[in-house]
């Protein structure tokens, strides 16, 4: 079903840079409430972060909540946002406070209204933003609704997908993403639709899975079935250093990431050789991370997609979403459960490690270890991870 393709210009691999001697992370940074704190002032109060995708609000009046963190651990650095998109199809992102008495205005993870209404005095605020309706405030004299509308955050989209940044004096998200412009511009991300979501409450420190997804090292012993269909020791990169990060391996021929070993729907796009004809070499699976939050992993036929959300020290909330083209729903060939099934297997795999790595990094027997040559890419995230933490 699927052609196999070659890598084009912007993929092509770049020299990995990789420092003799360098060793994985201090327990501090995997174990200490003050580290987890300092990172989320320093880098999720201040980052653009994965929200999620447009599909996630199709219609005007569609609403989902972002929470960061995800938790009380952080005390005031929690907050509570509403993504939503207007009449006018545009897509905004709001704290979750009335302006009156900072009541919390939504409280189901998502949903549809046509307006927001406050449920402790009923202010009530447009899609855009703007107050339309504050019960008995026309009495109050000097009371404007045009100084009363919800606070926006930073948001922007990129290749469909909605960014959030709390810092109001953030860099653009398109500036931000410039590095990448036009690279995965074939894999129609904007249009794609989500066939399945999967949450893991994963009881490991969030930097944990950043270093797994980013070398198969570990792929022979952890993922069999993975490693039968996509050789491990096939990865390059293209992406050496800095807050993108990533390559590619080889699929073998006429074989998909699925639990059947086949391809399970139609292609996304696809990319194509430089003159633009179709290749006829191996297939590639892309993967790459962007810090500080998403994961992106580019098949020929599908698109999956992490969140990470940082818990706790030791906890991670972790989404896990699949898309695929629109085209594909209504092909009789269509089996998303295929590679639905194939990476819940591979994902839980890899979460199990990242967990007995947690217990064995809390550990005092525990020493920063040396990484292998087929971890430049974790060694990578790490150098950035700690310029971000001076």
């Amino acid at each position: 079903m699927n052609k196999v393709v070659s890598v084009p210009a912007v993929f092509r691999k770049t020299a990995d840079t990789f420092a003799a001697g360098a060793k994985t992370l201090a327990q501090r940074y995997l174990v200490s409430t003050e580290v987890f704190r300092q990172e989320q002032e320093q880098i999720f109060s201040t980052q653009w972060l994965l929200a999620g995708h447009q599909s996630q609000i199709a219609d005007a009046g569609d609403y989902f909540l972002v929470s960061i963190p995800p938790s009380s651990d952080c005390g005031r650095t929690k907050e509570s946002l509403i993504i939503t998109r207007d009449k006018s199809g545009a897509i905004h992102g709001f704290y979750n406070v009335c302006r009156h008495r900072g009541t919390r205005l939504k409280e189901d993870a998502c949903g549809h209204a046509s307006v927001i209404q406050c449920p402790y005095h009923a202010w009530t605020y447009g899609l855009d933003g703007r107050l339309i309706g504050a019960p008995h405030m026309d009495e109050v004299r000097g009371f404007e609704k045009a100084d009363y509308s919800l606070r926006a955050v930073n948001l922007a989209l990129w290749e469909g997908f909605i960014f959030i940044n709390l810092d109001e004096d953030a860099m653009p998200l398109a500036e931000w993403f410039a590095p990448l412009n036009g690279k995965f511009s074939h894999w129609n991300m904007s249009i794609l639709r989500p066939a399945k979501r999967i949450e893991y409450d994963v009881r490991a420190n969030w930097k944990l899975m950043f270093e797994n997804y980013s070398e198969c090292y570990h792929c022979p012993g952890v993922h069999p079935m993975l490693a039968k269909v996509s050789p491990y020791d096939s990865a390059e990169n293209d992406l050496s250093e800095g807050p993108f990060l990533g390559g590619f391996m080889k699929i073998n021929k006429g074989a998909g990431l699925t639990m059947s070993g086949k391809a399970c729907a139609l292609p996304v796009g696809g990319i194509k050789r430089e003159d633009g004809e179709e290749a006829e070499d191996d297939g590639l699976v892309f993967y790459y991370s962007i810090f500080p939050n998403m994961l992106l992993s580019l098949h020929p036929e599908y698109v999956m997609v992490h969140q990470l959300w940082p818990k706790s020290p030791e906890r991670t909330l972790i989404v896990c979403d699949w898309f695929f083209h629109p085209a594909a729903f209504a092909h009789k060939d269509f089996k998303p459960e295929d590679a639905i099934e194939f990476w819940d297997m591979t994902n839980k795999q890899d979460w199990h490690v990242c967990e007995l790595s947690q217990h064995g990094i809390a550990s005092r027997a525990y020493e920063p270890g040396p990484y292998s040559s087929r971890e430049s890419i974790p060694a990578a995230w790490d150098r950035y991870y700690l310029s971000m933490m001076d």
